[in-house]
């Protein structure tokens, strides 16, 4: 017999590569190999196929077969491979079309009666597909809405074994049960996303609201001090809401974490992500990871969103160190024995913490009973460098007064309508470069390229760095602040006014 070849597609984070998977058959006392460098998932995969072939009516020849994923020095993963396995193994008898097989790429589980069941990373796995020149994909019907969001891809869901092997010509009747509970009905529904709240909800925090469209903006990074009660979650869970909508290769690529995390994707999302892991998380759940198959971690997850970290000073210091590279590069990279996984981390952060373990130093009001060496170790727990990374630093006062509480307030469709024409400003400036806001501008470009600030401006900020207020870190962290100030201002350029708010956000306020 001829080997028999079909496409599967093997996945390294969000990096897909096309799998051969050819079978043959050989006379020899009968047999079933897999090889190809599998998992012990994937090697699992001999006994479900077989399972699976049997209870479907598709028999397996009773000689040696063996099934080879191609290219062998590539580690594979998971039991998304069973489909193209099982339907490459039985062709080799010559009941299945091998040029329809041989231009099909399939995904999906075995079930022991022959069904299809889903998995977990079939978006990225389609896109890889079709970017491979392989558009006609094979998926379980609960991926298929997933699978659909691809530009180009000819997608085909099917619910049994049987079903996917008459798409190839195979003259077989489905054995599975109709009367059992479909696979839809098993299948557990990913959590709904909440929508982000409206920012009119915020009340008594004004210079807080003005400091979050700041950062909304500029896509600045924002530390939140403050006593417990003051509104620290309640603004970030709010600043989703006054972002950009994601645009379609954005919103693709957030879905395409979420297919690989396992949760149901069924259209695009275009308000931006939003993670909040708790500061006990472990590095793992932080940054992603796993022994075999790297899964996307809250990091990940967050890219083109925002990562919220409450009660950062609780946070042990190896997982605030994590932020680090992430935060630099904009990527994120597991490295394992035999492959290296790379997640998307282009974030925007969001940290927040009590002013003392108490919660009540410098709170109007308050009794702190916290020592000064307290105080200042409680504060140290956020390194210098991940400091330094962070825009603006704002420091909040519970709400003491409800004057003017009743009045108009800025509402989430106004605040980003004000932050969408501000990068569309900042956008414009910057279309020469390869920056689309100010948070990504480098130092460099900022105080010597053509937006370089002069008189009163440069004047302020140099003053600052000689008096050692501020590091050169700082200095352009505040420069890239006061742009953003100007844009919301409508403004061509920043004033000093605009430099001297900059440096207020930078250096802490009190609402």
């Amino acid at each position: 017999m001829i080997v028999v070849r079909t496409w599967a597609v093997a996945l390294t984070g969000l990096s897909g590569e096309l799998i051969e998977v050819e079978a043959d058959i050989t006379q020899h006392r009968p047999d079933f190999r897999l090889i190809g460098m599998p998992d012990k998932a994937l090697g699992e995969a001999v006994r479900r196929v077989m399972n699976a072939c049997e209870n479907s009516g598709l028999s397996l020849p009773d000689r040696r077969l063996t099934v080879n994923l191609s290219p062998a020095s590539l580690p594979k993963q998971g039991s998304g491979f069973d489909l193209a396995v099982a339907l490459a193994a039985v062709a080799t008898d010559g009941r299945l079309d091998p040029s329809s097989l041989a231009r099909t790429v399939h995904i999906g589980e075995l079930g022991l009666d022959g069904r299809v069941r889903a998995v977990a990373g079939v978006l990225p796995s389609v896109i890889a597909a079709v970017s491979a020149g392989r558009d006609r994909v094979v998926v379980p019907t609960e991926n298929a809405d997933e699978a659909r969001l691809v530009t180009g891809a000819d997608v085909i869901a099917v619910r049994t074994l049987a079903e996917a092997a008459r798409l190839h010509g195979a003259e077989v009747d489905d054995q599975v049960m109709t009367a059992d509970e479909p696979p839809e009905a098993r299948r557990e529904s990913a959590p709904s996303e909440p929508a982000p709240g409206d920012l009119a909800d915020v009340v008594g925090q004004p210079e807080a609201v003005d400091a979050l469209l700041v950062a909304a903006a500029g896509g600045h990074h924002l530390l939140m001090s403050g006593p417990p009660g003051a509104g620290k979650t309640m603004l970030a869970r709010r600043l989703p809401g006054i972002l950009p909508a994601l645009d379609d290769e954005a919103a693709l690529e957030v879905a395409s974490v979420r297919s690989l995390a396992g949760r149901a994707v069924s259209s695009l999302s275009r308000v931006p992500p939003f993670e909040a892991p708790h500061h006990s998380a472990t590095l793992a759940a932080l940054v992603g990871g796993g022994s075999r198959r790297a899964s996307p971690g809250a990091i990940a997850r967050a890219s083109r969103g925002v990562l919220f970290i409450d009660e950062v000073a609780e946070a042990p210091r190896s997982l605030l160190d994590a932020l680090r590279q992430p935060l630099e590069h904009g990527s994120i990279s597991i490295h394992r024995v035999g492959f290296t996984a790379s997640f998307p981390a282009r974030f925007q952060l969001v940290l927040a913490m009590n002013p003392c373990p108490c919660g009540e130093f410098g709170v109007v009001g308050g009794t702190c009973t916290c020592s000064p060496a307290d105080v200042r170790r409680y504060a140290g727990k956020i390194s210098g460098p991940l400091r330094d990374r962070v825009d603006i630093d704002l420091r909040l006062q519970r709400v003491s007064r409800l004057d003017g509480a009743t009045g108009r307030r800025t509402s989430s469709d106004e605040a980003r309508s004000r932050v969408v024409a501000a990068r569309e400003r900042a956008a414009e400036r910057l279309a020469d470069t390869p920056w689309r806001t100010n948070a990504e501008t480098t130092g460099t470009w900022l105080r010597d390229g053509p937006c370089a600030l002069s008189g009163p401006p440069r004047y302020t900020l140099e003053t600052a760095l000689s008096r050692g207020v501020l590091t050169l870190r700082a200095h352009d962290r505040v420069l890239r602040v006061a742009w953003t100030i100007a844009d919301l201002a409508g403004r061509e350029s920043p004033t000093a006014a605009d430099v001297g708010r900059a440096l207020f956000l930078k250096k802490g306020v009190t609402s």
